[in-house]
């Protein structure tokens, strides 16, 4: 059985932290060893700095070693700090506090032991002897880790037997805090999986608490921002059938009562009922058709060929095709277009669907008598195209939500006028292909500006 989660990270912060234990000690240890030892043999040989010069006025004046061969007393006397008779009764050097004199020796030049531990030779701690200008002798220090090489083992294994308790000590310790925090942190990760069963079985309102500070507080946040997405999805989704429903019900409802009609003879067949009839499948046509386009947009599928086009000219090809619509709406249309070219990396061909459906949105919706002002211009690095009307305008609070599909902000501005509710979703689909903007803003003309930026070409 392998083992859980609980288990695996319990064991990770359990061996990371024996293994930092582990470090720190042989580092500790190693590390105090050679400092210590370093301290008190530089104490040494500062000791041994201050005896030199003695030993070597006494070889001049004897002539040779003789004088201290063997003879401890003459040793030690020589070994004796100095004191002035003006100075006040001080302690003993470090050096001697710590037995370093028992370590030292003299060595002749040949490196034989005159006097001293006799334990001294060449791989001791060795400083000349001078007289005259010339060599006539060693002075020597055992360093201390071979001075306690034969008896430390007794402390060595008190060390070590203390290195063991503190270590197991510290393991359990580490133990329980590795437990301690695979306990908090298993305890967020099940709660994040149980609500995460929830929402991938259709609870969408799940959340779970995000008010951590530290990466799982903003795991959670993240799951809480898709349980929210999600949810709109879903009630976008069942409102998209109900306006579909909806749409397809009334033009539908019409042509059967207008059929129903006919089938019984109320109504007689002339143009005029053919006229309606036609009028309401054209509306059916047109609804399909908005879908279709609006489907492909979302998904990415509609065909885009992209190439290097004045926006100039497409936007006056698109206006003229209008005008006479305009003039019949009783309509004032105003141009306000740059001087061309406006080039701009898109295709012609949706980029005229777009501009069109900007165009019949503001012609379907501004009141007789109004006007439609069009401009187009460079501005930095963007194309900027703005189509403002007249009244009637759209509320504050709705105005954020023209672009989404099916809405409808009043009976200014409903179905009875034609309309899908689907044309600026469709608008703002094939705005953000091109990499664009679109937004909607109050008019100060009393209506809608719709305000839309494309990046521009660098000019050649």
């Amino acid at each position: 059985m392998k083992p859980g989660l609980t288990a695996k990270l319990f064991l990770a912060v359990l061996a990371a932290c024996a293994l930092v234990l582990l470090v720190n000690g042989v580092a500790a240890r190693i590390t105090f060893q050679r400092a210590f030892f370093g301290y008190l043999n530089d104490q040494g040989v500062e000791r041994m700095q201050e005896v030199l010069p003695r030993l070597g006025a006494e070889y001049t004046t004897h002539g040779n070693w003789d004088f201290i061969r063997d003879n401890p007393s003459v040793w030690f006397a020589l070994m004796r700090p100095e004191r002035r008779a003006s100075e006040r009764r001080q302690a003993p050097p470090i050096s001697d506090q710590t037995g370093a004199v028992p370590r030292f020796a003299v060595l002749d030049r040949d490196y034989c032991v005159l006097v001293g531990n006799p334990d001294a030779g060449r791989d001791s701690i060795l400083r000349p002897i001078q007289a005259d200008g010339r060599v006539v002798g060693w002075m020597a220090m055992v360093p201390f880790q071979r001075a306690l090489a034969a008896g430390d083992a007794r402390f060595f294994e008190a060390q070590v037997h203390a290195w063991w308790l503190i270590g197991i000590a510290s393991v359990l310790v580490a133990a329980l805090l590795a437990w301690l925090v695979s306990r908090t942190l298993l305890r967020q990760m099940r709660g994040l999986a149980a609500a995460t069963h929830r929402l991938a079985a259709g609870d969408y309102a799940t959340r779970i608490d995000a008010s951590a500070r530290d990466e799982l507080g903003q795991l959670a946040r993240d799951f809480n921002r898709l349980a929210q997405a999600l949810e709109h999805n879903e009630r976008a989704r069942r409102d998209f059938m109900a306006d579909i429903s909806h749409e397809l019900r009334t033009p539908l409802a019409v042509l059967r009562a207008e059929l129903e009609a006919l089938q019984d003879g109320i109504r007689p067949l002339t143009s005029a009922s053919l006229a309606a009839l036609h009028q309401q499948v054209g509306q059916l046509g047109k609804l399909v058709e908005d879908l279709y386009d609006l489907s492909l947009t979302d998904v990415g599928a509609l065909a885009y060929r992209h190439a290097a086009i004045d926006l100039t000219m497409v936007l006056a090809t698109t206006l003229d095709s209008m005008r006479m619509r305009f003039a019949a709406a009783h309509l004032a249309l105003h141009e306000h277009i740059a001087p061309g070219p406006l080039m701009v990396n898109a295709d012609e061909r949706r980029l005229q669907q777009l501009f069109a459906n900007l165009l019949e949105n503001a012609l379907r919706y501004t009141d007789a008598g109004g006007s439609v002002q069009v401009g187009c211009e460079r501005r930095g690095a963007q194309v900027q195209m703005v189509i403002e009307d007249s009244a009637p305008g759209v509320a504050a609070d709705k105005i954020d939500r023209l672009f989404e599909r099916f809405y409808r902000t009043d009976a200014s501005r409903n179905r009875g006028s034609g309309g899908s509710g689907l044309g600026l979703a469709i608008c703002r689909n094939i705005v953000e292909a091109h990499h664009g903007t679109i937004v909607a803003e109050h008019a100060p003309l009393g209506g809608l500006r719709i305000v839309l930026h494309l990046p521009a070409l660098e000019d050649r």
